[in-house]
């Protein structure tokens, strides 16, 4: 009688167990689907906006970025994945000036930390969310960031200074020599007054003379 029981009581309990699957089943039928069809969803796939794939450099509308190449990114990277490369150049105004020549940057080594975006003073770069970088050498994972060309710098050059008028700079020739020619005849004159003037001392002769006959 026992065993009976036995039997149907684990028969129950495996029905049960049955429904309950068929339950969890039937919920996740009607349940919105999660898989993205990629690539057939490409043009109307949404990524997180706080999602990191890429390394950027900020550009503004003149195609002009805020990198000012002080290095912090470099140095604050841990797997050296940023390399920069510096120029000086040559201001309208005629100061040199020291720009970001290449920013390379390695997708291959980057572990998307983020301590370059943070830390950098100038908020110049920031994490794209296109994560489309599959390529089929390493070579290929090397890019660099300042591939635009640089417009020039909007520095107004210094205006010339204007002209002197010729008649005003004869003039100022004229009083230049007058006065080199007053002061020369001036040291002349006083040259002459003292090779004319008389000793004041007594010549040694003199004085011996006069000793005798006192």
């Amino acid at each position: 009688m026992s065993s009976i029981k036995e039997y149907f009581s684990e028969a129950g309990k495996g029905l049960k167990s049955l429904i309950d699957g068929m339950v969890v089943t039937g919920k996740e039928l009607v349940t919105p689907k999660v898989t993205e069809c990629y690539p057939e969803n490409r043009n109307t796939l949404q990524i997180a906006d706080r999602f990191r794939a890429e390394l950027t450099l900020k550009y503004d509308k003149e195609g002009r970025h805020k990198c000012i190449a002080c290095g912090i990114c470099q140095m604050n990277c841990p797997n050296g994945t940023i390399q920069l490369s510096t120029k000086m150049v040559d201001l309208p105004d005629g100061k040199k000036k020291r720009k970001l020549d290449k920013y390379m940057y390695d997708i291959g080594s980057c572990t998307f930390c983020m301590l370059c975006v943070t830390t950098c003073p100038q908020d110049a770069l920031e994490f794209s969310n296109d994560f489309e970088q599959a390529v089929f050498t390493r070579g290929s994972l090397l890019k660099q960031l300042n591939y635009r060309p640089e417009p020039k710098d909007d520095v107004a050059a210094p205006a010339p200074k204007p002209a002197i008028d010729p008649e005003k700079l004869a003039k100022i020739k004229a009083e230049a020599l007058a006065k080199a020619a007053k002061i020369k005849a001036e040291k002349e004159a006083a040259a002459k007054a003292v090779s004319e003037a008389p000793s004041a001392t007594p010549n040694a002769e003199d004085s011996k003379e006069e000793n005798k006959e006192k």
